[in-house]
């Protein structure tokens, strides 16, 4: 997989993190509104940004150091590919410890 600075240009990534910062300022101001446009405008905001700043993924993970639950969550229903594989892993050990507790 080729890294995401030879993929795209530094001007379309600051474009989408500008972008990513815009949805999550925005999403405070729509959430009064009736519908869930508030939390679909954040969540596209933090992908946006997550994808495209470093600093921001390494304050993300400290952040899920910290409150796992929370960052387990989060990581599932934005559907991160690391969410998918933990969640994977721990499913087959634990189909593993059950099947040997059987026998």
């Amino acid at each position: 997989m080729p890294s995401v600075n030879a993929v795209r240009s530094p001007i379309l990534r600051i474009g989408q993190l500008l972008l990513g910062v815009l949805l999550i300022l925005s999403a405070p101001i729509l959430a009064p509104l009736p519908g869930p446009a508030g939390i679909f405008l954040f969540a596209g905001g933090m992908v946006l940004v997550l994808r495209n700043s470093r600093w921001a993924r390494l304050k993300w993970a400290r952040l899920k150091r910290r409150w796992p639950r929370a960052g387990h969550f989060v990581d599932r229903m934005m559907r991160r590919q690391s969410a998918m594989r933990r969640h994977e892993r721990t499913k087959a050990s634990k189909s593993a410890a059950a099947e040997a507790g059987a026998n």
